[in-house]
């Protein structure tokens, strides 16, 4: 896994986070129409708070980011 610095004017950090969104009862209800709309918020979310996603990925019954 490839570590990036982030350099901000007055410090440089590497802070990773895994998290895990389970649906309620783990029914599959996840297609691949949230699997569009949540890469394209989390691709947003990262151009406004200069942050970098590893991964994003959606299954039938959870969310990884």
């Amino acid at each position: 896994m490839m570590s990036t610095y982030i350099h901000k004017s007055h410090n440089v950090s590497v802070i990773m986070y895994h998290f895990v969104f389970p649906a309620k009862y783990r029914i599959a209800i996840f297609g691949e129409d949230v699997d569009k709309e949540s890469r394209d918020i989390c691709l947003e979310i990262a151009q406004r708070y200069e942050i970098i996603f590893l991964e994003i990925g959606v299954d039938r019954d959870h969310a990884h980011f």
